[in-house]
C-alpha cells in the first residue's frame, strides 16, 4: 500500500472515529474494519462523479450495513460530494444535520438508498442491477453502450442472516444479474459476540448454490487483493459476483479491535488517542485530514468527471443518429406526467362499467391500458401474477434470457420483491409496481415503509381484500392490514368500489411524485355504483346524497360502498335523511381543504356510520363520540363470501339497524 493510499484510508478510520465520538453515539466498527475496501472500490473501480451526483450512467453503491454510515459520509467528505462539510461530520447524529445516524436517501448527497434494517440494501440492490439490465436492453446501440454501469452493495454478518438477502440474491442469481457485485464484510462479529454462537454456515457455498460467482480476499487490508477481487467480478458478464473479505471489527483500535463492543458505541476518547497512534496517525485534532489527503481526492474527482464528459459525448452522438431513442430517453426519465395528462383526458379511461366486476379484473385492464403510455412501467406479482391480475400482455417476462421483458416474476418472495421495486425506482428511468394477496402485506410492510420514508412512489397491488376471499379461511383474510397501512406516514391506501373509483386509485398512483401507493382490491365481483367519480381522488366524496341537510352519514370503502347505498334505500323509505360517503383514501380526504372536508362531513352530522368488512380501527376520527361502526372485530372463517358477508354482518339491513340505534 502507497503512503498515499495508507494516509488516505485512514484519514477515514479517523473522521469516522471522531465523528462518533464527538456525538458520542454511533456504530465505528464497520468504518475502521471496511475502509480499505470502500476506498479501493471508490477511488479505483466505481465510476461515478462527485460534481454530478445524479450522473444516469453512475456506478450505484449501497451501504447495506447502514449502521456504518459514517463511512460512507466520510468518502462523501473527501470526494467533495455536495458540499458535504468537515462541519456536517462534526454534526453526525445531531438534529436537522447532513449526517443523521443512518444514510437517508434524498436526503445527503451521494445516498443511494436509504439503509439501516440490515439486507434492505442487498434487495434494493438487486432491483437497481434489474433496472440497469432492463434499460440496457431498451437504449443501448451497437458503439454506444449508453446504459453500463454496476451495482455494488456492502454489507456484514447481520445482513447475511436477514431472509431478506437470501430472498433477493436467490433471484439475483436465476436471473444472472452480472453487474450485481456484492462485498462481504466478513468480520464474525455482531452485536452480542461471536457469530459462531448463532451463524456458521458457509455463506460463499450459499451463494455458490443461488448462482453466484464467489471470490474470498483473505486479508481485508490488502488493497491490491481487493481490486483484483472487483476486477474478476466484473468480468464475470452472466453471473452476479460476491466477495467475502475477511476483515477485524474496529481494525485499528487496540482495545476493541476484533471486540463486539466496538460495533455500537463510541470508541471513548482515550482508545481514540490510542487508534491514532497505533495507525501511526501523526494528527491530534479532531477532523483534521492534511492537505496532500484531500489533493489526492480531488485529482481523483477530476478524473471521474472525465469519465462522465466522455459518457457525454458518446451520448450527445447516440442522441444524434438516434433522434427516436433519445426521445424515449426522455419518455424514460421524467415522462410519466405527461402520460397521466394523457389519462386525464381519456373519457374511456374513466367509463363506467354496466356489470358486476372485481376491482382486481378492472385494475388488470387498467394496467394494458396505460402501459403503452407508460412504456416505463414495469412490475409483477409474488407468484401470485394470474390471481393479481398484473401482468402486461405482450410485454414478455423479464429473465436472463431476455432483458426486454416488462413482467417481473418475483417468486414467492414478498419482503425482496418489495425492496427490489425500491431499488428500481431509485435507479431511476422506471416506474415499477409489485402485488401479492393483501393478507400477505404483512410480508411487505417493512420495505413499504422504507418506500414511504424515502418517498417513493412505488404502487401496490394487493388484491383478494377482505373476507370476499372466502373458502381460504382466516389465513389468507386481511382483517387488520388495512388499518395498519393507514397508520403509516406518507402513504396513499385506496380501496375503490367501481370501475371509476378503481381509474382513480391508478391515476393517482401514477401521478404520484412523493408517495407510494397501495390498491386494494377484491377478488370478488362488485356492482357499479351510480355516482362514483372522479372526485374520488379527493379521497372522500358524496357517492349518494340526500335532499337538504343529512340527518346520517353512511360512510365505507371499496365493496362497502355498495352496500351502504342499499342501507340508505331501507332508511329512506322510513323517512329518514341520509348521505352515502365513499371513502376510497383517507389520506387523499385529509389533504383537502377544511372547507371541503367539511363540506362532504359536515361536523354537525353526528350520526355517523362506517361499514368495511375489515378491522374498523382508525375509523374514529370520521364517526366520533356519537357514531358506530359495522367492521371486523374478529378473524375471518372458512364459507363461500356471500355468507361470510351475511355471516358477520355485512347486510344492508344489518347496517340500518346499525344506523337506527344512533
Amino acid at each position: 500500500m502507497s503512503s498515499i493510499d495508507n494516509l488516505s484510508v485512514n484519514a477515514i478510520r479517523v473522521l469516522s472515529a471522531d465523528a462518533i465520538q464527538k456525538a458520542n453515539s454511533g456504530h465505528p466498527g464497520l468504518p475502521l474494519g471496511c475502509a480499505p475496501m470502500a476506498y479501493e472500490l471508490w477511488m479505483n473501480h466505481m465510476s461515478h462523479n462527485p460534481a454530478d451526483p445524479d450522473w444516469a450512467n453512475r456506478d450505484r453503491f449501497i451501504l447495506s450495513g447502514g449502521h456504518g454510515s459514517m463511512l460512507l459520509y466520510s468518502l462523501l467528505h473527501l470526494f467533495g460530494y455536495g458540499g458535504l462539510s468537515k462541519e456536517d461530520l462534526m454534526q453526525f447524529r445531531q438534529l436537522g444535520s447532513m449526517t443523521p445516524g443512518h444514510p437517508e436517501y434524498g436526503h445527503t448527497v451521494g445516498v443511494e438508498a436509504t439503509t439501516g434494517p440490515l439486507g434492505a440494501g442487498m434487495g434494493m440492490a438487486v432491483g437497481m442491477a434489474i433496472a440497469e439490465a432492463h434499460l440496457a436492453s431498451v437504449f443501448n446501440k451497437e458503439n454506444y453502450p449508453v446504459v453500463d454501469h454496476y451495482t455494488f452493495a456492502l454489507g456484514g454478518d447481520g445482513c447475511m442472516m436477514e431472509g431478506i438477502s437470501s430472498e433477493a440474491f436467490s433471484l439475483a442469481g436465476t436471473l444472472g444479474l452480472g453487474k450485481l457485485i456484492i462485498l462481504y464484510d466478513s468480520n464474525r462479529i455482531s452485536i452480542e459476540g461471536d457469530t459462531d454462537t448463532v451463524f456458521r454456515e458457509d455463506v460463499a457455498k450459499r451463494m455458490e448454490a443461488f448462482g453466484f460467482q464467489t471470490l474470498l480476499v483473505e486479508d481485508g487490508t490488502d488493497l491490491a487483493a481487493i481490486g483484483r477481487a472487483i476486477e474478476e467480478a466484473k468480468a464475470d458478464t452472466t453471473r452476479p459476483s460476491f466477495i467475502t473479505i475477511r476483515t477485524e471489527i474496529g481494525y485499528g483500535c487496540p482495545a476493541k479491535q476484533g471486540k463486539a463492543s466496538a460495533h455500537g458505541e463510541a470508541l471513548g476518547v482515550e482508545n481514540v488517542a490510542a487508534m491514532r497512534k497505533n495507525l501511526g496517525w501523526e494528527y491530534d485534532e479532531p477532523f483534521f485530514v492534511p492537505q496532500e489527503v484531500y489533493d489526492h481526492f480531488e485529482k481523483a474527482a477530476e478524473s471521474l468527471a472525465e469519465t462522465e464528459a466522455a459518457w457525454k459525448v458518446m451520448f450527445a452522438a447516440y442522441c444524434e443518429e438516434y433522434p427516436e431513442m433519445e426521445a424515449l430517453w426522455n419518455q424514460y426519465h421524467g415522462g410519466t406526467a405527461k402520460a397521466v395528462e394523457t389519462l386525464w383526458e381519456d373519457e374511456s379511461f374513466w367509463a363506467p362499467r354496466e356489470k358486476a366486476d372485481a376491482t382486481r379484473s378492472l385494475s388488470g385492464a387498467i394496467i394494458n391500458q396505460v402501459k403503452d403510455l407508460v412504456p416505463n412501467l414495469m412490475g409483477g406479482s409474488a407468484d401470485l401474477g394470474p390471481s393479481n391480475k398484473t401482468e402486461m400482455k405482450g410485454e414478455g417476462d423479464f429473465s436472463a434470457e431476455d432483458r426486454t421483458g416488462r413482467n417481473l416474476h418475483f417468486g414467492v418472495r414478498e419482503l425482496a420483491m418489495t425492496a427490489i421495486g425500491n431499488g428500481m425506482m431509485l435507479h431511476g428511468g422506471m416506474r415499477a409496481y409489485v402485488a401479492t394477496f393483501f393478507v400477505f402485506s404483512d410480508y411487505v410492510k417493512p420495505m413499504a415503509r422504507l418506500s414511504a420514508l424515502m418517498q417513493v412512489p412505488l404502487t401496490f397491488v394487493f388484491t383478494h381484500d377482505s373476507i370476499g376471499v372466502g373458502e381460504d379461511g382466516p389465513t389468507h383474510e386481511p382483517i387488520e392490514q388495512l388499518a395498519m397501512f393507514r397508520s403509516m406516514p406518507n402513504f396513499h391506501v385506496i380501496r375503490p368500489c367501481d370501475a371509476v373509483e378503481t381509474a382513480a386509485a391508478w391515476y393517482s398512483a401514477l401521478a404520484s411524485e412523493k408517495t407510494p401507493t397501495a390498491l386494494i382490491l377484491s377478488r370478488q365481483n362488485l356492482e357499479p355504483v351510480a355516482g362514483t367519480s372522479r372526485d374520488a381522488l379527493k379521497g372522500g366524496y358524496v357517492v349518494d346524497d340526500c335532499s337538504g341537510t343529512p340527518e346520517l352519514i353512511l360512510m365505507a370503502s371499496g365493496s362497502e360502498v355498495a352496500l351502504a347505498v342499499k342501507a340508505k334505500a331501507i332508511l329512506e323509505a322510513e323517512g329518514r335523511k341520509v348521505r352515502v360517503v365513499s371513502m376510497p383514501c383517507m389520506e387523499l380526504f385529509e389533504e383537502q381543504t377544511p372547507e371541503y372536508r367539511e363540506s362532504v362531513l359536515p361536523k354537525a352530522v353526528r350520526r355517523r356510520v362506517a361499514v368495511e368488512a375489515l378491522s374498523g380501527f382508525g375509523w374514529d376520527r370520521y364517526v366520533g363520540l356519537d357514531g358506530t361502526t359495522v367492521t371486523m372485530n374478529s378473524f375471518g372463517a372458512s364459507a363461500p363470501a356471500a355468507q361470510l358477508f351475511e355471516h358477520f354482518g355485512f347486510t344492508p339491513e344489518h347496517v340500518a339497524e346499525a344506523a337506527r340505534a344512533l
